[in-house]
């Protein structure tokens, strides 16, 4: 068997199963799940200097 494709008759009791959800936890917001990554962003501040980036460029080209 190769382990980058398993043979699909391995999961052949659990492929049809519900996807389970908590009766104690209430779903997270998708907007609140994403906002929990943020401050791990890779880039941040990156957006800032892409702005400046083209105000330099605009003013350049209106010389």
């Amino acid at each position: 068997m190769n382990n980058k494709n398993p043979d699909i008759r391995e999961y052949e009791d659990i492929i049809d199963l519900p996807h389970p959800t908590s009766k104690k936890h209430p779903r997270m917001e998708i907007t609140n799940r994403a906002a929990q990554f943020a401050p791990f962003a890779a880039l941040s501040g990156f957006g800032g200097m892409i702005t400046d980036r083209e105000k330099d460029s605009e003013d350049k080209r209106s010389l």
